[in-house]
């Protein structure tokens, strides 16, 4: 039976902190080979070609610090959570397409790599937008330049020290919030600038340390190139559900869902819940995409 709202709501309230800050996973400089098998998610949908990881210097951001505390400085905004103006919470596809989206957060038992979710993406040929903060990046770095190179994921930015997005220093469950602006240019530049030079091509979507952001943070996202995405479908509760109330979440995400797990948590149930609902939808005609095979 699918988790009923409410308890969604709880989980989403109690535990979606465990993402970044729960028992530390198992860090590994050497993931796992990658494979094909039969029953693939992405029949019919042509390979994103992978840009090879750089080195070269860091870019320079399009609009500069400075810039964006002249331009937002001064304004107060008036919406704070999942959603508001700018912030993509699902699909605008009316085919039956859904997007997994994965967190890795990083920092003190934030660092894991669930290498048995990745891998049973890989088998499976199921597409995913993988949302990478910085100091993840930092702790994985042999385990980031093989998803870098595989067209199979994207790669998107989840920040620089993984704070919800706030122009006046909002926190939310417990996570103390980008103070100003200026903050907020911090959070995300820093880490597109991390990206942009790894991948060769800069990120164009941001997801927030616990999706939290405000109308005004979201427009400074959007000058600096990138759109906030949030979710329609919160698929693991922060890395605290059981396996089973991933399963029956995800299984009963619909068309043109968001759903948002983490891959940062091995120890966590979202590998085995992911790899008990995916089939289940694939038999029931739905196609894994990434958000740019759908967010143009």
């Amino acid at each position: 039976m699918p988790v009923s709202r409410r308890t969604m709501l709880a989980a989403m309230a109690a535990g979606a902190l465990a993402g970044c800050a729960g028992p530390a996973g198992v860090t590994s400089g050497d993931p796992s080979a990658s494979g094909a098998a039969p029953g693939n998610g992405t029949r019919g949908q042509a390979p994103q070609a992978a840009a090879a990881p750089q080195t070269a210097a860091a870019p320079v951001p399009a609009v500069t610090r400075a810039e964006i505390v002249a331009r937002y400085g001064h304004l107060e905004p008036h919406t704070w959570g999942f959603g508001g103006p700018g912030v993509v919470r699902a699909l605008p596809a009316t085919r039956r397409v859904i997007a997994l989206t994965f967190d890795a957060c990083g920092g003190p038992g934030g660092s894991g790599y669930d290498r048995s979710l990745l891998g049973f993406l890989r088998r499976r040929e199921v597409p995913a937008t993988l949302f990478l903060n910085s100091r993840w990046i930092d702790a994985n770095p042999a385990v980031f330049r093989q998803l870098a190179a595989e067209p199979l994921f994207e790669i998107a930015n989840h920040g620089t020290r993984h704070r919800p997005l706030s122009v006046t220093g909002r926190s939310a469950y417990g996570i103390p919030g980008t103070r100003n602006a200026g903050e907020v240019y911090d959070e995300v530049a820093g880490n597109q600038a991390k990206l942009t030079r790894l991948l060769g091509v800069p990120p164009r979507f941001f997801r927030s340390g616990t999706a939290y952001c405000d109308d005004v943070a979201a427009r400074i996202v959007a000058d600096l190139g990138e759109r906030v995405v949030s979710f329609s479908v919160n698929g693991d509760g922060g890395a605290t559900f059981t396996p089973g109330q991933v399963r029956s979440t995800v299984a009963a995400a619909g068309s043109g869902s968001i759903v948002l797990c983490h891959m940062n948590h091995p120890e966590k149930g979202t590998a085995e819940g992911i790899a008990a609902a995916v089939p289940g939808l694939l038999a029931s005609g739905y196609r894994f995409v990434r958000l740019s095979d759908e967010l143009r």
